[in-house]
């Protein structure tokens, strides 16, 4: 976390400091994509973001076990001491766990709903004996917490133009999307996890199971039904990045360009998939690099651009340069030209 986003975003006490530099450091190494999209934020909003991913990274990290070695009952046990840390920091405000204490302050500057923290955890637990859904409606419910909720968390820090409520279903459906693409890229690692995120509904009109992924993946050899498989999930995706779409217009015209961006990158990965014949049981797909740092520069060009248009305003409107908008992400600059 660098001394400027702390001290734009009004953090001075050092353990304080300290907590969201560590979840700052997280994001950086876990989310790569999502880290580049959150540098394009206004930067007094980048610690929020950070605390909220930090915390979902370190959860997750605990279903995957990334460390190994781990007996299911010990991650249990770690799911439920972290939601005993996170029920306590987020009653009290506070929490010596520093994660958790950086997570308890965002939630408090920010009034997040803290229904959104529960249901995420629900989810993580399910992770631990829920190994495959019957249908994408079941799916969906997992997906309510593993992904929607961060949607809806995320909303307050990034601000909106109007009532949060109308903005509320865009941004549930777009953290769906963005789940989606990540289970499409890793659904070989997770069949190695034992999960599977295709619904079995799904894979029985295609004539195929479970059990011919499996051995797809253990194999190396390519199924032409698991090809359409993968073929129809990504076309289902892509039209739940439709359903989110109208949403970025109604975020906050300096947040725009960071979800744009992500928004880009993410969908990319469906790109990838398809460039790449759909091999994901046997290869990641992964964004080029250099679509990356295109995607990135546009980004950053449309930030310029929004402040640019933020300092026209001001000159024009001078009797409404200091108005915010509060309850949509702290003090945000209100734009007359695109509110």
């Amino acid at each position: 976390m660098t001394a400027r986003e702390l001290d734009a975003a009004g953090i001075h006490e050092p353990a304080l400091r300290a907590a969201y530099t560590r979840c700052r450091r997280l994001n950086a190494r876990h989310g790569k994509t999502y880290f580049l999209a959150t540098r394009l934020l206004p930067v007094e909003r980048r610690p929020a973001v950070h605390a909220l991913y930090g915390f979902a990274r370190w959860a997750d990290d605990i279903v995957d076990d990334l460390h190994g070695g781990a007996t299911p009952q010990e991650r249990a046990d770690a799911l439920r001491g972290l939601q005993e840390r996170l029920d306590e920091g987020l009653r009290r405000g506070t929490s010596q766990e520093p994660v958790i204490r950086a997570l308890a302050h965002t939630a408090a500057v920010y009034g997040i709903d803290h229904r959104h923290f529960t249901d995420f955890m629900a989810s993580m637990r399910s992770d631990l004996t829920v190994t495959g859904y019957a249908s994408y409606e079941e799916l969906g419910r997992y997906m309510h917490g593993s992904a929607a909720v961060i949607g809806l968390q995320m909303l307050p820090v990034l601000g909106t133009v109007g009532p949060r409520d109308e903005a509320e279903p865009y941004a549930a459906a777009l953290g769906v999307a963005f789940q989606l693409s990540n289970f499409l890229r890793d659904v070989g690692e997770d069949l190695d996890r034992g999960r599977l995120y295709l619904p079995a509904d799904l894979l029985a009109a295609h004539g195929v199971d479970r059990e011919r992924f499996e051995w797809s993946r253990a194999t190396g050899r390519r199924d032409a039904r698991i090809t359409a498989v993968l073929r129809s999930a990504t076309a289902h995706n892509r039209g739940v990045y439709r359903e989110a779409l109208p949403g970025l217009a109604l975020l906050s015209p300096a947040s725009r360009p960071c979800i744009r961006t992500a928004f880009v990158l993410y969908s990319g990965i469906l790109e990838a998939i398809e460039e790449g014949g759909y091999a994901v049981l046997h290869q990641r797909a992964a964004v080029p690099r250099t679509r990356r740092a295109v995607v990135a520069l546009d980004g950053l060009a449309r930030v310029l651009a929004a402040r640019t248009r933020a300092r026209g305003n001001r000159t024009r409107w001078p009797h409404r340069a200091g108005t915010v908008r509060r309850g949509t992400g702290g003090a945000v600059p209100l734009d007359p030209a695109h509110a």
